[in-house]
């Protein structure tokens, strides 16, 4: 569970547990899965009949272990009341979901109920919320991040425009892993997965080995072929604040030209965040082009006057094309060489 990061973990996990030779079924945003078999996905985490007759799947299927995300929704509702968890991951906490939660004390209380539904907690000791996922829990905890108080650490941290790599050490035991997914937050979230794999008795060098098999997940830091192009085209699916500028300052972190960022905010969803994600944009952008994402039932240039709200006065560039299609072609014409482009 986590504000961001859960798709790209339990896919991750999904492939060490894979490359160790077990059969694995997945439950989540994108889509759910038994082995290699793709099975539609409504919510990110199912109502409790669908979850179960899914888990009755998976074990006929002969599926050892069940990888899912958890909303702070399915907790809040007792979608996953009766499951018992061999292990949780908490990713992070920053703001989204507000218009169900109201306030981000109920919304970090929501996500700490799964860590009295589970045996090993694995946390991010980066965000400081960690602590507020303890409070009550009734897991063994094992802390991850960069810090000292972290039980699995990362060092040597090397960024690249197409993977991480890192050396990852517990007590005094290290072992060296190559990700094939661009982005600092790779890695907080290849620690967490290797923290799961640990818990689950997985050697570490075996379980860095296998998180080297690891793919992307679609739609996030997605790199978009452009053959005989010279500039690079990314689709990531950041819908929070924290997650738009995460992405943004990973992407800086690799970008040798322009980063031009086209993005907007989903309908009837909460309407807090949009100021604040078009100030973090335009902060961050060195091209700006605000457009419509999923308006659902509202207006969409309503949407995009409450992401204008927040854009302070600028000398960059800040572009508004209410159609996303017109919006993405205005955002190709205007790339020149060694640009990058975040959809």
């Amino acid at each position: 569970t986590g504000t961001n990061g859960k798709s790209t973990v339990t896919y991750m996990l999904k492939a060490i547990l894979e490359t160790c030779g077990y059969k694995v079924g997945l439950v989540g945003t994108i889509q759910n899965m038994i082995g290699d078999r793709i099975l539609p996905s409504g919510h990110t985490t199912p109502d409790p009949y669908d979850l179960h007759s899914m888990f009755a799947l998976m074990a006929a299927e002969g599926c050892t272990y069940a990888v899912m995300e958890v909303s702070s929704h399915a907790l809040d509702q007792d979608r996953v009341e009766d499951c018992f968890f061999d292990a949780a991951i908490f990713t992070n906490l920053t703001q989204d979901h507000l218009d169900f939660h109201k306030t981000m004390e109920a919304y970090g209380a929501a996500k700490a109920r799964l860590f009295r539904l589970c045996r090993t907690g694995v946390l991010n000791a980066d965000d400081p919320a960690y602590r507020t996922m303890l409070q009550g829990a009734a897991c063994t905890p094992l802390l991850v991040g960069t810090g000292k108080d972290a039980t699995l650490r990362a060092e040597q941290v090397q960024l690249a425009p197409d993977h991480v790599a890192m050396d990852v050490r517990e007590g005094e035991k290290a072992a060296h892993v190559r990700i094939g997914i661009p982005g600092r937050f790779t890695v907080s979230n290849a620690l967490l997965t290797l923290g799961i794999a640990r818990a689950l008795g997985i050697g570490l060098e075996d379980a860095c080995r296998a998180l080297g098999t690891a793919a992307g997940v679609k739609g996030r830091i997605e790199v978009v072929p452009t053959p005989g192009r010279d500039y690079t085209v990314l689709i990531d699916y950041a819908h929070t604040p924290d997650g738009l500028e995460n992405i943004l300052r990973s992407v800086r972190d690799f970008c040798r030209g322009r980063l031009i960022v086209l993005f907007g905010c989903g309908g009837d969803r909460d309407r807090t965040k949009r100021p604040i994600m078009g100030e973090i944009a335009a902060r961050l952008a060195d091209v700006l082009v605000v457009t419509s994402d999923n308006p659902r039932t509202e207006e969409p240039m309503a949407i995009i006057r409450e992401i204008l709200a927040g854009i302070p006065q600028t000398e960059k560039p800040v572009y508004v094309e209410e159609n996303r299609r017109r919006a993405i072609r205005m955002t190709l014409r205007f790339a020149q060489k060694d640009d990058m482009l975040v959809l």
